[in-house]
């Protein structure tokens, strides 16, 4: 790889020490004259029909400036992402339904929340309760109710797709293994709950401040559901603390505070309660998942037959792509000649189901490596061994004719290995302990974004200061960071001479967003194209001034000077100056990506998804109590292929804070329901790992090298967390001899597991 000097630097994140000393403003820190707190009510029915909403008495209580009701909206639907015949399904208010408990149903504002939340209290509403279906199996039945007139079989969203010839690979298979796998709802658990603020400007003009990772996104749906034009709204996104896929689109309390602004001319601030942010944002997609795979006796994988069901909740969001990422990764990360995949998102009257780290790919993942594992014990294969088999390389093109430019998969594998020292411990360990090993892959960015593009620029002031514009939001990921590293290093400056401002639609280019894990690859190359274009206009100024060629000149410490003559020169400042006065324009550098060799169609499965691929692998150790079935994780070794390496540091953070996302979801976490209401909505009773729970992580960044990427760099946001819980499943199974199928492996789970082994061996020992 080319001599770096920024990039490939373990830099500290740039707002860091505003964080550290409580100086970060976060949107619920945002404060406006005159502002008023908004309160939304929300339905105590899973199903019902709205006959009528009075907002009288709530109007008379002193305090109260304003209410809201769904008949006095646009009534606009919104929430499809852009998928061949999806229409959006869910309104800002509901007009005529609500659909699971919590749905959107009035709004307030008022001058404090106390007054607001009285003001709730008074609203009387008429409902009529309607049958409410809460299993997905239930809801495709023929005579289940209807929760949506534009999807019969309330079937949301469904992928069929076929590669190669899976009953002829079947036929081929020398072991064929059928397995049922359950996965739970999860919370994204992001410590900052979503809140925003919105004002009307006497020009007619809306500003709104919210934690989004998505500004130009929300923007257009917001403008979408008041109709307005997009250019009239301004979408200002502070520091945002924590996002993992739930603060991508709009959201009711954005359309809810910006209509109440509207009519009483005062900004308007809602911020949800935790139990508001469990109950009615998102959540992941809980999975029943039927995989049955062929192989050879030597672990070649062959074919794959794989049927889900996904409960989506009561509406759409983003679940077409997840239901899409989920296939995509049954098939991305081994050799796989021949697939079918058939997979349905099913309605359910239930909180939505949504975007959340990973997209689908999590779910999938543990199904798939956990059966090979299973396969693997069956045969008496090694599963590293049947890895570094299976295991794609750069230049395959696979069965839905996707081609991988690079991959580190095998360098990933053979460093957990090592690391992990699996050859002496594999089979060696003592009892109640074990060690398992998973594979991941992930799209870095996929191509289907409502704003299929990232823009960036970089101006040099007259004083010599260089300012990075990124519409790539900071959502804590350290894209501020990583940003401003790739345009120093096309500069030749250090980082400490420039400046990133992001987050704001007016003053930064349009970026889909801090989603789908774009950021670096279409937000850094976006921000490498505006870099080369400032660095091109200041050598053609200096140039110009000096008489010389622009080959003649170097760059480098905020100057531009005579190659061995480095006292011949101009500064970034006079530069700039002579720009204005020669040029008669700033020295401003643009640049634009949109993703071009991401070519996919989502109705066949066939193509690019996204410019390039990350991989992964991890190995977990564990020590499992036979008596109380409790976990303990020990250890956990993670290596992820991220191509070029923008900034070392920022990546090994995402692979310790994936170990303890994935723990999580593999041992704890779980939304329990009754009646569609959940019944564990807070921190104290959900069960998510602390700091205390955290293992011993070893990680290790690969670098790759892809040809066809500007920048260099892949994904390391999502795919580092999508093979933490099939490690530490697959360790589990190894350290009690059991086959779990479900998340999460509570202790009552492995308990059951341990009693039906039991069970098996006594009916083999005996016969009975």
């Amino acid at each position: 790889m080319a001599q770096r000097t920024a990039i490939g630097q373990r830099a500290a994140i740039v707002e860091g020490a505003a964080k550290a000393t409580g100086q970060a403003r976060f949107t619920d820190d945002v404060r406006l004259p005159g502002e008023l707190c908004g309160k939304i009510l929300r339905s105590p029915h899973p199903h019902a029909r709205l006959l009528n909403v009075d907002t009288s008495r709530a109007e008379r209580l002193p305090g109260v400036r304003a209410t809201l009701v769904g008949k006095e909206t646009p009534g606009i639907r919104y929430g499809a992402r852009p998928l061949p015949g999806l229409e959006p399904d869910q309104q800002g208010l509901a007009t005529s339904h609500v659909r699971y408990v919590g749905d959107e149903v009035a709004a307030v504002a008022a001058i404090d929340e106390d007054t607001a939340e009285e003001a709730l209290q008074l609203i009387e509403v008429d409902y009529e309760p309607l049958t409410a279906v809460f299993d997905p199996f239930e809801a495709i039945r023929p005579e289940a109710p209807q929760i949506h007139d534009h999807s019969p079989g309330n079937i949301s969203v469904k992928h069929l797709w076929n590669f190669g010839d899976v009953e002829r690979g079947f036929a081929e298979s020398d072991y064929i293994r059928e397995d049922r796998f359950t996965t739970s709802p999860v919370g994204h658990c992001a410590l900052e709950p979503h809140a925003c603020m919105a004002s009307f400007e006497p020009s007619g003009r809306l500003a709104l401040w919210a934690a989004t990772a998505a500004p130009f996104t929300c923007r257009a749906q917001l403008a979408m559901t008041l109709q307005m034009p997009e250019s009239d709204i301004r979408i200002i996104s502070p520091y945002v603390g924590g996002h993992f896929g739930s603060k991508v689109h709009m959201y009711p309390h954005y359309f809810c505070a910006a209509l109440l602004s509207k009519k009483t001319g005062r900004p308007v601030k809602i911020t949800l309660t935790r139990d508001e942010v469990f109950g009615t944002t998102l959540k992941r997609h809980p999975m029943t998942i039927w995989l049955k795979t062929g192989v050879k006796r030597d672990g070649t994988l062959v074919a794959t037959d794989c049927r889900l069901i996904a409960d989506g909740g009561a509406y759409r969001s983003s679940g077409a792509v997840v239901l899409l990422l989920a296939g995509t990764f049954l098939i991305v990360t081994y050799r796989l000649p021949n697939v079918r995949y058939e997979g349905y998102r099913v309605y359910t009257n239930k909180s939505i189901s949504g975007a959340m780290r990973g997209f689908g790919a999590p779910q999938m993942r543990f199904a798939a490596e956990t059966q090979l594992d299973f396969i693997c014990r069956e045969l008496g294969l090694d599963p590293v061994e049947v890895r570094v088999k299976n295991a794609i390389h750069s230049g395959d093109r696979l069965a839905n004719k996707l081609v991988i430019h690079s991959s580190g998969m095998t360098e990933c594998i053979e460093g957990v290995v090592e690391a992990s020292n699996w050859e002496e411990k594999r089979g060696k360990m003592p009892c109640g302990t074990g060690i398992g090993i998973a594979c991941s892959s992930y799209n870095s960015g996929d191509g289907m974004p409502m704003r299929p593009r990232s823009g960036a620029l970089v101006k040099i002031d007259e004083d010599g200061g260089v300012t990075l514009l990124t519409g790539v939001t900071n959502i804590g990921q350290g894209s501020d960071t990583a940003m401003g590293q790739i345009a120093a290093e096309e500069l030749s400056i250090s980082l400490a001479d420039l400046r990133v401002v992001s987050g704001d639609t007016d003053f930064v280019p349009v970026h889909s967003g801090s989603y789908s894990s774009r950021g670096t690859l279409w937000g850094g190359t976006a921000v490498k194209y505006a870099a080369a274009d400032a660095r091109r206009q200041l050598v053609q100024v200096v140039a110009a001034r000096l008489e010389v060629s622009t080959g003649d000149l170097e760059v480098g410490g905020c100057r531009v000077w005579v190659k061995g003559s480095p006292e011949k020169g101009m500064s970034f400042a006079e530069a700039a100056v002579a720009s204005a006065v020669n040029r008669g324009m700033p020295i401003l550098g643009r640049g634009v990506y949109g993703g071009e060799s991401a070519v996919f169609d989502p109705v066949t499965g066939e193509g690019n998804l996204s410019p390039a691929y990350s991989f992964g692998a991890q190995v977990a150790e564990v020590d499992v109590d036979r008596e109380t079935g409790k976990v303990k994780l020990l250890k956990m070794y993670v290596a992820h292929d991220a191509g070029v390496a923008i900034n070392p540091l920022s990546i090994e953070g995402q692979l310790h804070g994936s170990v303890q996302m994935g723990q999580g979801q593999a041992l704890t976490e779980e939304l329990v329901t009754d009646g569609g209401c959940i019944l564990n909505a807070s921190l104290a009773d959900y069960h998510m790992p602390t700091c205390l729970d955290v293992p011993d992580t070893e990680s290790m960044v690969v670098e790759t090298e892809d040809p066809t990427l500007p920048v260099g760099a892949k994904e390391a946001g999502e795919g580092t967390q999508i093979s933490t819980v099939p490690a530490i499943v697959n360790a589990i199974n190894d350290a009690l001899g059991t086959r779990i199928v479900d998340l999460p492996i509570t202790p009552d789970r492995i308990l059951s597991a341990l009693a039906k082994k039991a069970d098996r061996n006594w009916q083999q020992e005996t016969g009975l």
